[in-house]
Parts: structure tokens; sequence; C-alpha cells
């Protein structure tokens, strides 16, 4: 398992492998004593690595312990490691995506390439290594428009752009990335379609619905953002991005694991592709999918790719929300309002609060997805889950200094 205690919610998938009764080799660059205790309690080894993407320095490690041990599989769940990971099989002749059924994943314009042979529709697109050339593809697909990472993830680096000025200060913004992505701005609600995978097919699908769109809530501090577990996954209106969704999978090759896809649905219905990670969604949204059924997919996600099998039982009883609270201020947190209010008010359906306490410093909200904390909720009806994620989103509010 590669780094298996950061992010955090790797800890849980670790948690999940040692469960269904797999020995696990943690294999990180943090310090063994930095990994906590529920961490070091789930794994039967740990190496620690001076550079997690050392490529030659993760593959010989991986010899070393296959040599003396033997590794049945190689695990990364986190967006930054794919990669190594894929390296790591072919070195060691394991099970799971190779280099080259990786890169679909990772590069979003290649991976657009492939589903345009397939006839799925994506946003056009074009790779830019250079300001020219990304004027040059403004002026071909017009605005608005969207700049992002061709190698990026969680909206990190990502612009809409609205004109040319628009356009030279997102190009600016992004002179650390080496390659963009020049892409059609789709207007419309933006969901998911998250799946655990054997064998090519799905065992367990998910969607959830993005309050607002993730680039909307990078753009404005002042909103909490929100994701909310759809209940009624067969609802006609998500039925075409479900099955795009099934499409996407079927020409990328993915066969077993946890998978990731985002996509808008336009006005007029029409079920537009935006990306696909071979790996879980992030900002804690297993979470809500495991409240959503009262089930645990990190168990189940590991009993899928050592067992071959998925035993969770996938009853979906509520929509269920998460939402992200930013503080007012910079600094410490000193006061936590509206809380109290919201506890008496929804009471049985909160289901989790996790808010940064007073005297905490608040996290930086352009980097950090979960902001300042969270709050989920659930409810087996979908507008009284977003009634109360409403009132989270307004009556909550954390202040700093």
């Amino acid at each position: 398992m590669i780094s298996p205690g950061y992010p955090p919610e790797m800890c849980q998938f670790t948690r999940g492998l040692a469960e269904v009764g797999a020995r696990v080799v943690g294999l990180g660059d943090q310090p063994e004593h930095a990994l906590g205790s529920e961490v070091r309690g789930h794994l039967a080894a740990y190496y620690q690595v001076r550079n997690l993407w050392d490529e030659i320095e993760m593959v010989d490690t991986a010899r070393a312990i296959a040599s003396r041990a033997g590794i049945a599989r190689v695990e990364c769940l986190w967006e930054p490691g794919m990669m190594v990971a894929a390296r790591m099989r072919e070195a060691i002749g394991v099970p799971g995506l190779r280099v080259h059924e990786t890169l679909p994943f990772r590069d979003k314009e290649l991976m657009k390439q492939v589903l345009d042979r397939h006839g799925i529709r994506t946003p056009h697109h074009v790779r830019v290594r250079s300001k020219a050339a990304a004027r040059d593809a403004a002026r071909r697909i017009g605005f608005p428009a969207i700049v992002k990472p061709i190698w990026g993830a969680g909206a990190i680096d990502t612009y809409r752009v609205d004109s040319f000025d628009d356009l030279e200060r997102a190009l600016e913004a992004t002179r650390h990335v080496p390659e963009l992505s020049v892409e059609e701005f789709v207007e419309g609600d933006e969901f998911t379609f998250d799946t655990i995978c054997i064998a090519g097919r799905p065992a367990y699908f998910n969607v959830s619905w993005y309050r607002p769109r993730p680039l909307d809530g990078k753009l404005h501090e002042w909103i909490s953002p929100q994701a909310i577990a759809v209940r009624n996954v067969d609802d006609p209106l998500l039925a075409r991005g479900c099955e795009m969704g099934l499409r996407v999978l079927a020409a990328l090759g993915f066969r077993d694991g946890f998978t990731h896809m985002e996509w808008y649905r336009k006005a007029d219905g029409e079920a537009v592709f935006g990306e696909i990670g071979a790996r879980p969604p992030g900002a804690n949204m297993v979470e809500i999918m495991n409240y959503a059924c009262d089930m645990d997919l990190f168990r189940g996600w590991a009993e899928a790719v050592c067992h071959g099998r998925f035993s969770q039982p996938v009853t979906r009883k509520y929509n269920c929300a998460i939402v992200f609270k930013r503080a007012q201020g910079q600094g410490r947190i000193r006061l936590v309002a509206g809380l109290d209010g919201i506890l008496h008010r929804f009471g049985p359906h909160v289901a989790k609060v996790d808010l940064l306490p007073v005297g905490a410093v608040r996290r930086d909200w352009k980097q950090v997805q979960i902001s300042d904390g969270y709050i989920i909720v659930r409810h087996p009806e979908l507008q009284e889950t977003l009634r109360m994620a409403d009132a989270i989103g307004t009556d909550v509010q954390l202040y700093a200094e």
C-alpha cells in the first residue's frame, strides 16, 4: 500500500485491506511513528523511502520486498502516486493497471482523445504548452473556456476564462504548470459517477451532485461547497450520465478497484464527460457514500481487489450531504457560531460534525478541499437533505482572528 497514512482517508483503506485478510506492507515517505497507531496497527511492515515520487527508488524497494516476502498486489489510491504504482506493478509482475493503461487516467488530453475515438461526448479540448498555443486554442474553442492542468486534480490551478484578458491572467497564474488543457466550458449541473469494479463491471456505483460546481467553489471564499450522494440513482435525469460512465470504463479498459468520474448535465439533458480518475473521490466523499447506505466501502473496496467479490449490502436509505465550512478572517479560530442551533433543529439527521476547534489555525481554503471542516447530514427525501445542507451553509459560521 503506497502512502498508507496520507491523505487521511488512506488510513481507512489500509484498515479495509487488513480486515479482509491481506498482509499489508506500507511504503511511504513519512517516518513510521508519524503514521499514527491506527494505521500502524493494520500494517504487517512499513518501509520508509526518501522520495515517494522517485520511480527508481520505489521500484527497487518493491523488488527487495518481493524477493523476501512476496507481493500479490500494489495499491495506490492517491492521484499523484498512480504512475509510480504502475511502474512497480510492471517491475514485479503483479495484477493491476500498467503504465500505458494508467496514462489515460492521468493525462486529461489523452483521456479525452481515447473517449473521442469511442464516440463519447467530451468538451472540445486542446493540449497547450505555450501562451501562444493557449491563445490559439481559445480562438478556436471560444469563450467561456476552462484552463486547467493536464495532470491536475481537485480543481487546483483551474480557471474559467470569459475573455482574452481572463486568459492572460489564468496563464500567468499557471506559469508553474508545464502543460495545460484549454477546454470548452460546459454549462450545466455537475455530478459524479463513482464505482467499485470487479473484472471491469461495477459491483457498486454512486452518483453525487456538486452544489455549486467545484470551480465556482474554488473562486469564492464565502461559499460553503456541498456534495450530495443521491439516493435515487435510477432517476431518469441521471440515466445518461450513468450510461456514459459505463462506456467510459469500457473504453479505458478499467478492471478492478475504485473509479471517480465527473460529468455535466446540460439544460437539454445532454450528458458531457468531465474527467475520470482510477481512484476514489477525495474530500471525504467515500464517507457520505457509507452514510447513505450504512455500509463500509473501505472494506468493500478491499474485498473487491483482494478476493474479487463485494458483499457489502447496498441499501440506499438516504440522500447524504457533506457541507464544507470556511472561516472568516485569518489566524486561529476564535468562534464557531450557529452549530448548536443546527444540532437542535436537525439532530437525528446529523451524521457527523468535524469542524476545526477554537484555537486551531484555519487552513488555506484554496489548497485544502475540506476547508476548515465539514458537517454531514442525511435524510430519505432529497429536498429535505438540500434544505438542511443550505441551512448549514448560511447558519453555521467560523470566525478567525
